[in-house]
């Protein structure tokens, strides 16, 4: 296990959204991406998870008065299961491009194949 301080996670995190290339960057719609310390109880080793409606699946209607989507990104689970910083670094940046693709109506079959699972 390693650990981090929830300010060097958090700069993991953000140093994992700077690799978004710009247009995909730009293109993300009402989205927020929130660091929390552990997944909900019925998911104990849930790394990161996607709240809300992909951009695929929005029609007109969407958007008024909508709440953002969510990506959540879990510490603990993410720190306990990685043997050195390196890895952990790695592990946060597959997740957080993991859950911004679930953003853009990428599936987890897809995102397997493409070695992002």
């Amino acid at each position: 296990m390693i650990e981090l301080t929830r300010k060097e996670f958090e700069g993991a995190v953000d140093d994992a959204i700077d690799l978004i290339p710009d247009e995909l960057f730009r293109a993300m719609d009402n989205v927020v991406i929130l660091v929390e310390e552990e997944p909900p109880a019925h998911a104990p080793d849930l790394l990161g998870l996607y709240e809300g409606v992909p951009l695929t699946a929005r029609d007109g209607g969407w958007g008024a008065g909508s709440l953002p989507d969510r990506i959540f990104v879990y510490r603990g689970p993410l720190q306990r299961m990685c043997r050195d910083r390196d890895e952990l670094v790695d592990e946060i940046t597959v997740t957080v491009i993991h859950e911004v693709a679930h953003h853009f109506g990428i599936d987890d079959e897809r995102l397997h194949e493409l070695g992002w699972g």
